[in-house]
């Protein structure tokens, strides 16, 4: 047991710049108190004491602000930063080296017993603050869940998801699309990589701007084609008047109206 909780100390300060030392961990760090208070009620729901598993549960919650249902299973150097509001269904599965932020739902979107109602986190997941991520699904090894996503699919491994609902920026090279790819730790799933959609939209924006481009150059080869063909009637021979010899897409001002 202590050995466990020098481990989860350990990962505090590796990931928190603002701990200082072991002893303001073991005393301040409400993440921290939760697990200890999730470890004894989640031995009592194992072992058949399943109110007594509740009632300790509660009383973590009351002290630390956290949720953790007896029932779900966290793995080794878990780190609930901040964590005021989370919470963490009774069929939700917790990989090692998770972290969780403050306002996360791990919850639930069936209302049968029995089955798996809640998502399961894969190793070294970091899940955002806000984030709700809803339903017996699976989401990979060092996936990103950015600040108030909706995620009710599964995110595969490496992968970001980001949005209301939530899209996925798929990883990179086998590494995952956030800000420290070096570290392997993104401190509230940040990425580098835009939004999907926004991606989408710029891509629309360029692919237009080019073929209003490629346009202008027809024209203007038409125009020199029919000058040559006859000198005395440039243009009207061959090219309307309304011809776009010149380009007028703004592609510059609509990639800054959806913030490119």
């Amino acid at each position: 047991m202590f050995s466990r909780i020098r481990s989860d100390i350990q990962c505090i300060l590796d990931r928190d710049p603002a701990a200082r030392t072991t002893w303001e961990v073991l005393t301040c760090y409400p993440g921290l108190h939760a697990l200890i208070f999730h470890r004894r009620a989640h031995w009592f729901w194992n072992n058949g004491f399943k109110w007594l598993g509740r009632f300790v549960s509660h009383v973590g919650r009351f002290f630390t602000g956290i949720e953790i249902h007896p029932g779900a299973k966290i793995g080794e150097r878990v780190f609930f930063d901040h964590a005021m509001g989370v919470v963490v269904g009774e069929t939700a599965e917790i990989g090692d080296g998770c972290t969780i932020y403050q306002g996360v739902t791990l919850g639930g979107t069936s209302l049968y017993k029995g089955e798996k109602r809640h998502p399961t986190l894969g190793r070294n997941v970091v899940v955002s603050a806000g984030a709700k991520v809803l339903g017996g699904f699976v989401v990979g090894d060092g996936a990103k869940i950015g600040s108030n996503a909706v995620v009710i699919k599964p995110v595969p491994a490496g992968a970001t998801a980001v949005g209301i609902p939530a899209r996925i920026i798929p990883s990179k090279v086998g590494e995952s699309a956030d800000v420290t790819r070096g570290t392997g730790f993104s401190a509230y799933g940040i990425t580098l990589d835009d939004d999907p959609l926004g991606q989408a939209m710029k891509g629309l924006v360029e692919n237009a701007s080019s073929q209003e481009h490629q346009i202008a150059l027809l024209w203007e080869a038409i125009e020199k084609l029919s000058v040559t063909q006859n000198p005395q009637s440039p243009r009207r021979d061959c090219v309307p008047a309304d011809a776009a010899l010149t380009e007028t897409f703004e592609a510059e001002k609509l990639n800054q109206l959806i913030g490119k």
